[in-house]
């Protein structure tokens, strides 16, 4: 059959676009035959039905579909070309097909990704529903509420979501590194510009990062079909990744799913051991001091009790010492053989003897998101019979990061510890957490699961938490110093500009927004940080 063109330009005139069905097209599902179950770069889905197939030749699932039911127009999921089948032709320069292509896959400028956060304006699905982009809904296949949580945090994250956005895009330059997605021209972006996270290709990340990457552009795409996603890609992607660990009907803790994904996107999207070598690390990663004071029991050892026995001098030893020696065989008295035997057993017994000492050690390491302890709920009830339900604020669940106050380390980390340790058994440890530097956006985890041999116990202490002007400075103990306070007489002498500078310097320095993404099994903090800079005055 001949393809039909158009006379005037070089378009494919296709006569079976008016048997499209838009509403049955969903894009979001894997792209996988619906025949054979195969997943290939090969697959079509038809445009009639929605229904996915692979390949176009002859005996094809696609071919055979289009022969039996009468339906002619398909899509390359992966190319995001048109064909028309079994003429086997391509469609191309049809405008009425723009739609589909912006709804297969979503791409944006750097101008729009700019924009996002300005915008107030409501999109429209085919339905007539109304939603704002990048604040729709993701559908729960059946327990991943807490994998919903986490991605629409990280939907959020401003340096991650547009690095992502660009990227899937084919916006983001990968050689000269204009990029800077916190905006401005401070030293920060100037420091970014040379990031190794930009000489990234995107061709070449993992299929994990893929999906994340096309996740997040449906999400924040106003040309949906649909007012809601379906991540059912990325879920199928992070259960192959994780052999399994996240699954589909499996229940996960968000905390532990979130530490799992931020690896898995550094490392699918090139990053390397070194800090810094990927948008994850540049956006989350901080650095903290861990003090380690470690108790130990063992035995005190032959040459310890005799420095203790050569201090504390023994009966007659002056005596001894005073009179005259005499090297004969047999010529010790009989109080000089007891001495000697009664100091022989002493040796022994202080060597044997159990003591304790302490050792303190000190390492500095990286972090993504800090974890933090909440008390342990009351065991005794009220006076109506019902359970105590506390409330803690944020400062308080804090103190282990204040950088003073030493913290019992877990049981489990004490029998690993005293399975290492060759010179004695380790009796308690303990650690101090001293935060170096902090990350462009904190994550903190409140851990409220404790597992038993038995089932799992969640502590339903209530934390309440500011949702801005959150104040980090006093936990914050850089490698410099802290800034000096100026003194009275330095206030005086300053000009009323620089004090009004001052001011606005202070308080937006250390200030932080926060917000919580809560889910049946966990709960996580996010929270913006903003450096010091003299940009922000």
């Amino acid at each position: 059959m001949a393809t039909p063109q158009d006379n005037n330009t070089d378009r494919i005139v296709c006569p079976y676009l008016d048997t499209i069905n838009r509403t049955a097209l969903d894009f979001d599902f894997e792209h996988s035959c619906s025949v054979s179950l195969e997943s290939s770069p090969h697959i079509y889905a038809c445009l009639v039905c929605g229904k996915f197939f692979r390949g176009k030749g002859k005996h094809t699932p696609a071919y055979t579909h289009a022969v039996e039911e009468g339906h002619f127009v398909f899509v390359h999921l992966t190319k995001g070309t048109f064909h028309c089948l079994p003429d086997d032709y391509e469609i191309k320069n049809e405008p009425s097909l723009n739609d589909i292509s912006e709804a297969l896959h979503p791409k944006f400028t750097k101008a729009e990704v700019e924009r996002l956060d300005q915008n107030q304006e409501l999109a429209r699905d085919l339905f007539g529903r109304r939603y704002l982009p990048g604040f729709v809904g993701l559908n729960n296949l059946n327990k991943t509420d807490y994998l919903n949580a986490v991605l629409q945090a990280l939907a959020h994250v401003k340096p991650l979501r547009d690095f992502f956005l660009l990227a899937g895009s084919g916006e983001l330059e990968s050689s000269n590194g204009n990029y800077n997605p916190e905006g401005g021209d401070d030293k920060s972006s100037r420091k970014r510009k040379h990031s190794k996270s930009n000489n990234v290709n995107p061709a070449e990340f993992s299929h994990l990062a893929k999906c994340f990457s096309l996740l997040l552009r449906n999400m924040w795409s106003c040309h949906r079909f649909k007012s809601n996603v379906d991540p059912h890609m990325l879920v199928q992607a992070v259960s192959v990744a994780s052999n399994k660990r996240y699954h589909v009907g499996k229940q996960a803790e968000a905390g532990e799913f979130l530490s799992w994904l931020l690896h898995q996107l550094h490392v699918g999207v090139g990053g390397t051991r070194k800090s810094g070598s990927s948008i994850v690390h540049e956006t989350f990663m901080g650095r903290v001091e861990v003090t380690t004071l470690i108790k130990k029991r063992r035995l005190r050892g032959e040459d310890a009790a005799l420095e203790i026995l050569n201090a504390v001098p023994m009966a007659n030893d002056e005596a001894v010492a005073a009179g005259d020696e005499d090297d004969r065989a047999g010529s010790d008295d009989e109080e000089t053989v007891e001495r000697k035997r009664l100091k022989r057993e002493t040796l022994k017994t202080l060597a044997n003897e159990s003591v304790t000492v302490e050792e303190e050690t000190t390492t500095e390491t990286d972090f993504l998101l800090l974890t933090l302890d909440i008390p342990e709920k009351p065991l005794f009830k009220d006076d109506d019979g019902g359970l105590v339900i506390p409330q803690e604020p944020l400062v308080n669940v804090l103190r282990k990061f204040d950088g003073v106050s030493f913290c019992d380390a877990l049981a489990t980390q004490q029998q690993t510890s005293v399975s290492q340790e060759s010179d004695g058994v380790v009796v308690a440890k303990k650690r101090r957490y001293r935060l170096r530097r902090l990350p462009n956006y904190l994550i903190l985890h409140l851990s409220r699961f404790k597992r038993n041999n038995f089932s799992v116990e969640k502590n339903p202490t209530i934390v309440m938490f500011p949702v801005k002007n959150f104040d980090l400075s006093s936990y914050v103990f850089p490698d410099g110093g802290k800034e000096k306070v100026p003194t009275e007489e330095e206030i005086k002498n300053m000009s009323v500009s620089f004090k009004r500078l001052m001011t606005l310097y202070c308080l937006v320095s250390s200030s932080c927004t926060m917000f919580i993404i809560i889910t049946q099994s966990d709960y996580v903090l996010f929270a913006s940080c903003r450096r010091r800079s003299s940009k922000s005055c």
